[in-house]
Formats: C-alpha cells, sequence, structure tokens
C-alpha cells in the first residue's frame, strides 16, 4: 500500500517511511526541506514542495491515485521558538494545514493520521493523562497543535472524511539501523542535548526548570522510542477501518489516541539514566524553566492498546543508546553546507 507523509525528510517523518518500507509498503514523501533533509527522500518517492501548493498535492494524487491514507507531519515544533515567533508558527503549522486539508478532501482522500502532541494536555493531579483528561496548551506550538486538532474533527464530521489525532509525548532515540535521527545542528531535545555534552560539543547539560510540582522539582515526562512511536502509525494506517471498528466507529470520524510508555520520568531521572548507559557522571547545572515551558505529564496508553494494538516495546535506555549512536554517526551520514 501506498502512504503519503509530510514532513517525510523530517526525524519522526522519515522514520516512518522506513517502518513502512520494512512492512512491505510504499512511503510517497512530500516537503520542503525546510528542517528536513535530503538524505531522508534517498531512494524515495519524493515530492519537493509546501503542503499549501494545491496544485502540488492534487499532482501528487493524480501520480498515485491509490494513496490509502495521509500521515500530516510536517510542523514546526520548536517550543521556544514558537514563544518569539508565533505567527510563523500559526502560519506554518494552522493556515498550510488547513490548505492541505482541504486539498485532500478535494481530491477525495478520506484518512488523515495527524501528529499531534501531548503538550496541549493541562497538568492534572498526579500527571497523567487520558485523551478525555483537560486541555491547556501553554505555548503557540502548542496551541497550533490543537487548533488543527479542532479543524480535523470539524473536517471529518462535516465532509465525510476520517481523523486519527496521535498525541505524541516524547520521541527519543533514533532508527535502530541508524537510517535516522535527530537532524537539527541546534536541537532543542532533551536527549540530543545530552548525547551533545557526551560527544563534547557542548559544556554542560541545563536541567532547566527545578520548581516544578513534581517529585524532584524537574519537569514530568514521557519518554517513547521513535522506533515504538512510528509502530504505532504503521497499525494505524494499515488498518485504518479496523481502528474506527473497534472504537465504535464513532459518528464524528475522529478519533484521538495517546502515544506514549504509560511511564512518567523527570529530567533528573533522565539524566541519571543517562549517566547509567554511559557509566559516567556528564557536566550539569540547573537553570530557570524555559519560556512555555509546563511541568509536562505522561500517557495513560490503555485506549492505544485497545485500538491500535499497540504499547511501548523499547526501554529508555535503549532510546538513549540509540540516540548516543545516531550522534556520533550524524554529521558522517549527513552534509551541512
Amino acid at each position: 500500500m501506498k502512504f503519503l507523509i509530510t514532513g517525510g525528510a523530517g526525524y519522526i517523518g522519515s522514520t516512518i517511511s522506513s517502518a513502512l518500507e520494512d512492512s512491505g509498503h510504499t512511503p510517497i514523501i512530500l516537503d520542503s526541506l525546510a528542517t528536513g533533509r535530503p538524505e531522508f527522500t534517498a531512494n524515495r518517492i519524493f515530492y519537493k514542495g509546501d503542503i499549501a501548493d494545491k496544485a502540488l498535492v492534487q499532482g501528487i494524487f493524480e501520480d498515485h491515485p491509490d494513496i490509502e491514507a495521509v500521515i500530516h507531519c510536517a510542523a514546526l515544533i520548536v517550543v521556544p521558538e514558537s514563544t518569539q515567533k508565533p505567527y510563523e508558527y500559526y502560519h506554518e503549522n494552522v493556515c498550510k494545514s488547513l490548505e492541505l486539508f482541504d486539498t485532500l478532501h478535494k481530491v477525495g482522500c478520506q484518512r488523515i493520521v495527524f501528529s499531534s502532541s501531548a503538550s496541549i494536555y493541562d497538568t492534572v493531579p498526579g500527571f497523567m493523562v487520558t485523551e478525555a483528561s483537560p486541555l491547556n496548551p501553554t505555548n503557540p506550538y502548542a496551541r497550533t497543535k490543537q487548533v488543527m486538532e479542532m479543524v480535523l474533527k470539524d473536517f471529518c464530521q462535516s465532509y465525510g472524511m476520517h481523523g486519527i489525532a496521535l498525541r505524541y509525548f516524547n520521541p527519543i532515540g533514533a532508527d535502530p539501523k541508524m537510517r535516522s535521527g535527530l537532524h537539527v545542528q541546534n536541537p532543542s531535545h532533551v536527549i540530543a542535548k545530552l548525547v551533545e555534552v557526551q560527544l563534547g560539543q557542548s559544556p554542560e547539560f541545563v536541567i532547566t526548570g527545578t520548581d516544578f510540582p513534581t517529585r524532584d522539582g524537574t519537569g514530568i515526562r514521557d519518554y517513547i522510542h521513535i522506533w515504538d512511536l512510528v509502530r504505532a502509525h504503521i497499525n494505524a494506517v494499515t488498518d485504518f477501518d479496523g481502528v474506527f471498528r473497534r472504537a465504535g466507529n464513532p459518528p464524528e470520524n475522529y478519533l484521538v489516541i495517546n502515544l506514549g510508555s504509560g511511564n512518567g520520568v523527570t529530567v533528573r531521572e533522565l539524566v541519571s539514566a543517562f549517566e547509567s548507559v554511559t557509566g559516567h557522571p556528564i557536566n550539569k547545572r540547573e537553570g530557570p524553566r524555559r519560556p512555555g515551558d509546563s511541568a509536562g505529564s505522561y500517557a495513560n496508553a490503555d485506549l492505544a492498546a485497545k485500538l491500535l494494538n499497540w504499547k511501548t516495546e523499547l526501554s529508555i535506555e535503549q532510546g538513549i543508546a540509540d540516540a548516543l549512536k545516531w550522534g556520533e554517526l550524524r554529521d558522517t551520514l549527513l552534509h551541512y553546507d
């Protein structure tokens, strides 16, 4: 089967492409390469362009009328940057996604999987959230995800489309076969920053925020190996109708599913796990919260188990080890200007 992946030259989109290929399917990549990497498109069907380019998207479906579903990953994703550049984030993540969804409706694409985010959840007692937990996005990036969830739900209700919003928790690691991983040169991801310190590319790791109402004062997250994350996408798109059947075919044609391990880990605990994998302490210090940061949450993943027949299999330690391996290989695999 063929599947269109927007943002397919990015960290998550490229790994989804690899998992699809491993399962015998054909990924078709649409990416502007504004942040994605051309190396991740090698030997794949690739269209360079913008998701808001209606003629381009229509042309993709003319070339490949047998596309079964779209996985929409394309977005700007850096939380602190979103607080400095809200216009860019709303324009890229909302305005352009709206145009994409409209084009998909007009070409008759009925199935969309949307990359959403657990950052839209409010802080709740105990920090574990279900899909029904209250929402309270605290930064422009997260608000763009909430807005597009609402847009997708409205499209599904009005146009007969079917949408699945997968709320990601915190992806870590790299493709275990080292075909892709975090590729930005100045990453904001916590594991990437730890890797930079380990490889001598950064002098110290800063624990940003130590006054959150968690068990040790640092933010709590649900870290999920990216390979586990992408497996959930494969289950969703290859059994799309089955997912809706198991959900009771809701009349709004729309589902929200958490993708997490079900385990809450604080930043201090993550640093300890990292030091356990490397076998020695890293240079670290405490610092203030970043703009837009929240105490965090971790997933109740029961619905994913029920609807996707999925649960995480890989440990945080494996995610750290794969991130370290990718960090050592990245600059030989990717060719920066």
